[in-house]
């Protein structure tokens, strides 16, 4: 953790008069030594918290919010958590609609985590053009930080999952602002920041200026490279935020 600063001689003396007190003595140093130790570790410690919190059925939304992470993790002094919204449909529901099992290595979220975060994403796929009733029922249990407004003044923005290119990437985003409005949460859109990548009309490209996005058609379609930058780009952008405005939390 620490660096060796060596011996700092006297500009006054040369080496050779030197005395043997302006050595290094490791024993008497070691105070010194610890308390530069510790303070390397309080700063590492204080690293700001981007908290990627996500309801995928299919795999897409959990793609997007992979990539993100690696955009968070890019800027120094920021770091990316990934975390799932619990199921809330039976098990004998999702295999008829042929979801996928879901790998166990990602957390649940509980939303006394969320009091933890200087930055907020909010990823999952629409319903009708809304967000899914998975992350709603989410948003809905916590009644209790709204009622302190605990959340008060975090950055937060939205990532999602459409099945069609009219199927709400632009309207599952803009809907939901309720939720953060609710919480005096500051919502965070990436507007044309992804520069020309934004205007491409090559191929077909989730997202909006409202977040990143993805078309899942029905439900076998892959995150495309364009898709997944973008997701990455949004992380990118979301911890410049945060380190720009945010200072750690101490809940």
């Amino acid at each position: 953790m620490g660096k060796g600063g060596g011996c700092i001689f006297s500009k006054k003396r040369s080496t050779i008069e030197a005395s043997d007190q302006d050595l290094a003595d490791p024993v008497r140093d070691a105070p010194v030594q610890n308390q530069i130790e510790n303070s390397l570790f309080q700063e590492e410690s204080k690293k700001l918290k981007v908290f990627i919190v996500f309801y995928s059925m299919y795999g897409h939304v959990e793609c997007l919010a992979k990539r993100m992470k690696k955009g968070v993790d890019s800027i120094d002094g920021v770091e990316g958590f990934l975390y799932r919204v619990p199921e809330t449909l039976p098990m004998d529901v999702l295999e008829q609609m042929r979801v996928p099992q879901k790998e166990d290595e990602l957390p649940f979220v509980s939303v006394d985590d969320l009091v933890e975060a200087d930055g907020l994403l909010f990823g999952f796929p629409t319903r009708f053009g809304s967000m899914a009733s998975q992350m709603k029922a989410f948003f809905d249990s916590t009644a209790h930080l709204w009622e302190q407004q605990r959340l008060a003044g975090v950055p937060a923005g939205f990532f999602v999952s459409t099945g069609t290119q009219g199927g709400g990437q632009e309207t599952t985003a803009w809907t939901a602002i309720t939720q953060l409005a609710h919480h005096g949460m500051v919502y965070v859109p990436i507007g044309y920041t992804f520069g020309a990548g934004m205007f491409k009309m090559d191929s077909i490209r989730g997202g909006s200026p409202y977040g990143a996005g993805v078309y899942s058609g029905d439900g076998t379609r892959e995150p495309s490279e364009t898709e997944l930058a973008l997701a990455e780009h949004q992380g990118r952008f979301m911890a410049g935020i945060v380190r720009r405005f945010a200072t750690p939390r101490n809940n």
